[in-house]
């Protein structure tokens, strides 16, 4: 009897240390600052990761403990550790493209954007087309000599690439750049007239200068889809892989672990699940499905998928679109332009298609973002959502989006939490964009609509945050800045700060709002634990450092999944 008992002992003992072992952490952070953005417990000195999860929050004393000798410790030294930045709205292939091809969101002139287009000819076979992104005429520190409405006129650009068609791309995406040899390619002549929601820019002479505004790029864009039709599938296969390696890359770097792409077209969904669930997406990536609208009838259901691949990828969201850009004159507007009187912008979808995909939203309990930048384009959406959503489907249940929600007429604000709208926005386009708003709008729409945090969190509406890239750096920290400042990086010029966002708000918006915007609050979004281990350490306390050290902030480890995937 005496044996048995102490076998039974010594059995005990056994499972106990084997359960110890097997319920020790991968990884344990010491030494931390951490900002969980968990309300009920704000902050913590360091974590312990198991299974790609969170499993301890606590003291630094108390969390070391819990290490063995298989236990990764990475010792944070005051260390600012947050939940990794979510990327709330940007353009996840169309970040690796741009980063494929010539960038010019650095360019001051258009003379640069003429060198580079050049440099870039010498290098290809007469016909290879050209492809570019990120000019901006009002962020240029030169107004081109022969322009219309600010816009430069072709012909340097044509005698820059004689014998290469080339399509460069506004950095908003809603106009695009051509030279004779695309023009000649599309067969654009005097003759070619607008279609609906776009313009061919003319000048005086109704000659096209080479810029195409939201639907006229459509014009240009079929002819470079020609052109690579005559390309293998292996090469363009293969190019669209590298574009999403890039992007991968790229966004890691920046601390960002997971990716809200803006429009996914129905073959970029299959592969992502298929990456998901090989496990061969770097980051996690949530996708709203856009096509136009008779391209989705029927097939939306089969684009829906959620939380594929151990949480890496879900699509179950809808992407439309009612207007165009600020920049390009497409922002579609209640009153005309300041500065082009007479016209009031784009109306680029056709309302009643508009509704038909919130139709197919709510038939396949998807979410619905809509891109609107314009206030009358805001007030449009806020009215179909408020048209088509029940009592009992507004506010938190559906959580349908506006993406951008730019400018907005002050007495739609609380329409906006009444009907649970997410006012999905980037940061960095109120900065960015400052020096032409008031240009565009006056003082008055500027200031009371223009970038309205401070307006829509105290109407308690959801504002999630992003870049928009590539519209924009997919780097958060410019955009937080912008957030917290409205103040400009390179001149300290500021728009309106009283709509500013605290810290505190800037860093929700970043991280658990974004992840409220996309149904996965219960899994990321914040340090608790139950949650997956997604985190970003900081060099900078964001909550409490100057504004000017929030610039200086790098990223010095980037985890997805409990796995290191960044570290400076």
């Amino acid at each position: 009897m005496t044996h048995f008992r102490n076998y039974l002992f010594l059995s005990i003992i056994i499972i106990l240390v084997g359960c110890s072992e097997n319920e020790s952490p991968d990884t344990i952070i010491l030494n931390a600052n951490v900002w969980t953005v968990d309300s009920g417990n704000p902050k913590a000195e360091a974590l312990a990761i198991k299974d790609g999860k969170i499993i301890s929050l606590g003291k630094s004393s108390e969390v070391e403990k819990l290490k063995s000798e298989g236990t990764k410790v990475i010792d944070a030294k005051g260390a600012f550790v947050m939940p990794g930045w979510i990327e709330g709205h940007g353009h996840f292939s169309g970040l690796g493209k741009s980063l494929q091809n010539l960038n010019f969101l650095k360019s001051k002139n258009w003379d640069d954007v003429i060198a580079q287009v050049k440099a870039k000819a010498e290098t290809l076979k007469p016909g290879e087309w050209i492809e570019g992104r990120g000019w901006h005429q009002e962020k240029w520190d030169t107004t081109p000599e022969n322009d219309v409405h600010g816009y430069p006129v072709h012909d340097q650009l044509s005698e820059a690439s004689p014998d290469n068609p080339v399509i460069l791309y506004h950095a908003s995406g809603h106009s695009l750049f051509a030279n004779a040899k695309a023009m000649d390619a599309s067969g654009i002549s005097r003759e070619t007239g607008n279609p609906m929601g776009g313009e061919i820019v003319k000048d005086g002479n109704g000659d096209a200068i080479g810029v195409f505004e939201e639907r006229a790029m459509s014009l240009i864009y079929e002819s470079f889809k020609e052109y690579e039709s005559g390309l293998s599938k292996e090469e363009v296969d293969a190019k669209w892989y590298d574009a999403i390696t890039l992007a991968e890359q790229e966004s890691i770097k920046k601390g960002i672990t997971s990716f809200q792409d803006a429009g996914s077209k129905f073959f970029e969904i299959d592969r992502y699940v298929q990456m998901a669930e090989k496990g061969e997406l770097e980051l996690r990536l949530w996708a709203m499905l856009r096509h136009p609208v008779e391209e989705m009838k029927g097939k939306v259901a089969t684009a829906k998928v959620i939380r594929a691949g151990n949480d890496f990828f879900t699509c179950n969201a809808i992407k439309s679109e009612v207007d165009g850009a600020l920049g390009s004159f497409g922002a579609w507007l209640l009153k005309p332009y300041t500065d082009k009187p007479g016209f009031s912008g784009q109306n680029t979808t056709e309302i009643t298609d508009v509704k038909t995909i919130a139709e197919m939203a709510l038939e396949n309990d998807m979410q619905l973002c809509v891109h609107a930048i314009g206030d009358r384009a805001n007030r449009v959406v806020v009215d179909i959502y408020e048209g088509m959503l029940s009592p009992l489907e507004k506010g938190n249940e559906k959580r349908w989006r506006i993406e951008h929600a730019q400018h907005l007429d002050p007495n739609d604000i609380p329409r906006f939490a009444k009907n649970g709208i997410i006012a999905s926005m980037q940061g960095i386009h109120c900065t960015s964009d400052a020096p032409f708003v008031e240009k565009r709008l006056g003082t008055e729409r500027a200031k009371l609509g223009a970038y309205a945090w401070r307006s829509l969190l105290d109407a308690n509406v959801i504002v999630a945050n992003g870049t928009d890239a590539p519209v924009e750096d997919v780097d958060p920290i410019p955009s937080f800045y912008a957030s917290v400042t409205r103040k400009r990086i390179d001149n300290g010029m500021e728009f309106f700060t009283e709509q500013s966002m605290t810290r505190e708000e800037a860093l929700y918006s970043y991280t658990l709002g974004n992840a409220y915007a996309a149904f996965e609050e219960d899994i990321k979004g914040s340090l608790e634990i139950g949650k997956v281990a997604d985190l970003t350490i900081m060099s900078q306390d964001l909550i409490n450092c100057s504004d000017e050290e929030i610039l200086n902030a790098q990223v010095l480890y980037t985890i997805i999944d409990g796995v290191v995937k960044y570290e400076k």
